[in-house]
């Protein structure tokens, strides 16, 4: 009860609900990391209270019906927990998808860049299958220049399903830096003359190697520069951007994080592809129980690695990487001390004072 009463408090002292809705949320966030699934039924099990699994199951249920969730608060907190010293970050958006039975859910995330991850800040179901449209994109990217204004944005980052002439002229017209992947066979124009692939300005690039076009190129009738590279298997890559092209590649190739991110909250860790809900509304709140689950893992895992136990690196080919990442670092970390039944209160306190964006990694050693 006194991790219940710990986690509440702290909370609390970011999200602005009522006692009731407090008191689940937290209970429920919980459950979450100890069964390791979105699944309601298995989430019942492991929910702290005296009342019977079907009475626990119920009171799930009534949360995701009517509880009326601040997105903007959420997405606050989260920039501020992660990015409150930061002046500009990298957004990357992209769509993760998968059936439930016959319905698809499909959902719209925009995230900031981070360590390798991406941080989930604003995100929209989709009620179809397949590419979200440009206007879409656009409006996603828009809430977030409404929260927080577009001089904190140092670049938009997306892969081929991201690049439209709509997006490209919303950018320019608004000053909004992009690095969006585009379609080698892209048609651009240089000094209005005839149309080319965009391929053929990269063609002399050997495998492993990077370049850049130095002129201005018309494509989807706005004006970008292009940058190449090719992969060791020879793959071409092309990035197009409204800024200098030298750093373009680098700085794209960060786009990757979001997916990272999307592993976190699946198989690699919440199993959200797990949920039975179908009702979007629903869904949109299991992702925000997911988001402050997943920073709160981050933030534990940061801390391990800097004042407790770093990172193992394992050798990769020719490289070392590091074994985990912060978030699954935090995210066992967490668990161990929700279940292991010799776990030390201390241990657990520091876990949820992570969750803190008043207090430095520093001063939550043990």
């Amino acid at each position: 009860m006194d991790r219940i009463s710990e986690l509440k408090r702290i909370i609390s002292d970011n999200f602005n609900w009522n006692k009731a809705r407090l008191d689940c949320f937290v209970r429920m966030l919980l459950a979450l990391f100890a069964v390791r699934t979105v699944n309601l039924s298995e989430i019942a099990l492991a929910f702290a209270s005296k009342a019977e699994i079907s009475s626990r199951y119920k009171r799930l249920q009534r949360f995701f019906k009517e509880f009326k969730l601040d997105y903007v608060m959420v997405a606050r907190w989260a920039f501020k927990l992660f990015f409150a010293d930061k002046p500009k970050v990298y957004l990357t958006i992209d769509r993760t998808n998968w059936f439930w039975g016959k319905g698809k859910i499909n959902i719209l995330t925009l995230a900031v860049a981070y360590e390798g991850i991406a941080v989930p800040l604003l995100w929209q179901l989709l009620n179809k299958a397949g590419n979200a449209t440009a206007n879409e994109h656009i409006e996603i990217i828009r809430r977030f220049v409404e929260i927080f204004g577009k001089e904190h944005i140092a670049g938009i980052l997306g892969d081929r399903e991201f690049a439209s002439g709509k997006l490209f002229k919303w950018c320019n017209k608004c000053n909004v830096p992009f690095y969006i992947r585009i379609k080698d066979n892209s048609r651009i124009q240089i000094k209005k003359r005839d149309l080319w692939d965009a391929k053929k300005l990269f063609n002399h690039l050997n495998p492993k190697e990077q370049g850049i076009f130095n002129m201005a190129v018309e494509l989807f009738g706005e004006k970008v520069y292009l940058a190449g590279s090719r992969s060791e298997r020879g793959e071409l890559m092309i990035v197009a951007t409204n800024k200098h092209p030298k750093n373009a590649v680098a700085i794209y190739l960060r786009r990757w994080e979001i997916e990272c991110l999307f592993h976190g909250l699946k198989g690699r860790g919440f199993r959200f592809e797990e949920t039975h809900m179908t009702a979007l509304e629903r869904i949109e709140k299991l992702m925000a129980v997911l988001v402050v689950g997943f920073c709160w893992a981050h933030k534990v895992g940061e801390w391990k690695a800097a004042v407790k136990k770093p990172i193992l690196l394992k050798k990769h080919k020719d490289s070392l990487r590091p074994q985990n990442s912060f978030f699954r670092y935090g995210f066992d970390f967490i668990r161990e001390a929700i279940l292991n039944p010799f776990t030390k209160k201390a241990k657990f306190k520091k876990c949820i004072n992570a969750l803190s964006y008043l207090t430095p990694i520093q001063e939550l050693a043990l």
